[in-house]
């Protein structure tokens, strides 16, 4: 079951590449806990998609590049260790992430992702149009 479940993670995280926020959700429960832990949590598709839409959906997917350095499983837990590449206008940059994923019935039910806010204020600064 754990290498079913890295392989579901695995491929959620790299569908954010696919500039398809409906493939990204089709990964998530319903009722999907996203917490980016510098920031307060989203509940459900539609929480996760306030948060990831201005960043990966259609004409904004600002990320380039997804490399998974590694991943680890026990049970319905998965963590991984990742470089994320965005590049939004002047701004580029490599994000170091890691994730803690909760698999329960081939749909991901809790993420959370830890990086350092400092790291991706440019970026979100790009986005919000507040820096070219």
């Amino acid at each position: 079951m754990s290498a079913e479940n890295e392989k579901i993670v695995t491929d959620m995280c790299q569908s954010l590449r696919s500039a398809d926020m409906t493939k990204v959700v089709s990964y998530l429960s319903a009722d999907v806990v996203y917490h980016n832990i510098p920031w307060a949590p989203v509940t459900g598709h539609a929480g996760v998609r306030e948060v990831l839409d201005p960043f990966v959906q259609g004409a904004n997917c600002a990320l380039e590049r997804m490399d998974i350095k590694h991943t680890t499983s026990a049970g319905n837990v998965v963590m991984n260790e990742r470089l994320e590449t965005w590049h939004k206008g002047s701004v580029r940059l490599e994000l170091p992430v890691a994730g803690v994923f909760e698999v329960k019935n081939g749909k991901i039910t809790q993420w959370r992702d830890y990086f350092d806010a400092a790291t991706v204020a440019p970026l979100m600064e790009a986005i919000q149009g507040k820096r070219q």
